[in-house]
């Protein structure tokens, strides 16, 4: 199955303002997120792509500017169902404010309780995320192949949300994943289990790229990407 990086939009004027963004249209990049776009094509310069998903919104289709530009022949996607989360009345508000709301303890602590007034669930958002991916595999695959390697460019929470369904972790603990920013999360699917192969990488990706499996003595796969075949490498693997 595919392998799928998730890209965080870069740095907002909202992030910079310290506002609750949500889907406010209109939001764009600031001067460091247009940087962090524009330095993404040569991050991912190694790892072919057969295809590109972005939340509907502006700053996710900011970031992706450079890459389209870079790789005119790269297939672009809308996905509604990778858009930021509906935060109702929280939308537009700063943060600072919110953290005095009572339901904050609730977004921090208990996510999997959490209706926005006004807005969507938190368990809502993550299942259509979650649906989302795991149909674009199945057309990845259905297309590319089972070794092909996508990107899906959303936001802070849909990301983390994702990456919480990959480790198997109840949707109560995704306040412990971090992303940064234009940062690169990585994870392959494959029939038996995710593997998450990056988690907000910031810098190089270059080691992400599909390898000749050159075969060690004990017929171990040594330059196949961690989970090819499904089974985690016991020890850790290299």
């Amino acid at each position: 199955m595919p392998t799928l990086l998730l890209v965080r939009h870069g740095r907002s004027t909202a992030n910079t303002s310290g506002l609750l963004a949500g889907r406010t249209p209109g939001v764009a990049l600031d001067d460091l997120g247009t940087a962090q776009a524009a330095a993404l094509p040569g991050r991912l310069a190694a790892l072919p792509l057969a295809a590109a998903v972005h939340s509907p919104l502006e700053r996710c289709r900011q970031t992706l500017d450079p890459l389209s530009r870079a790789r005119p022949e790269l297939p672009l996607h809308t996905e509604e169902r990778i858009g930021e989360c509906d935060y109702g009345d929280w939308t537009g508000r700063k943060l600072a404010e919110l953290n005095d709301e009572p339901l904050m303890t609730a977004v921090q602590q208990h996510p999997s309780s959490v209706a926005f007034p006004g807005g969507e669930t938190m368990r809502g958002m993550q299942s259509r995320a979650v649906e989302a991916v795991r149909e674009w595999n199945e057309r990845i695959e259905r297309e590319h192949g089972a070794d092909a390697t996508y990107l899906m460019c959303s936001h802070g929470d849909v990301i983390k949300s994702l990456v919480a369904d990959a480790l198997g972790l109840h949707l109560d603990l995704f306040q412990r994943i971090h992303v940064e920013p234009c940062s690169v999360t990585a994870i392959r699917y494959t029939p038996v289990r995710p593997f998450l192969l990056r988690l907000g990488d910031t810098g190089d990706l270059a080691s992400l790229a599909p390898r000749e499996p050159d075969r060690e003595p004990d017929g171990a796969a040594a330059g196949r990407p961690a989970g090819g075949d499904g089974n985690a490498a016991v020890g850790g693997g290299a």
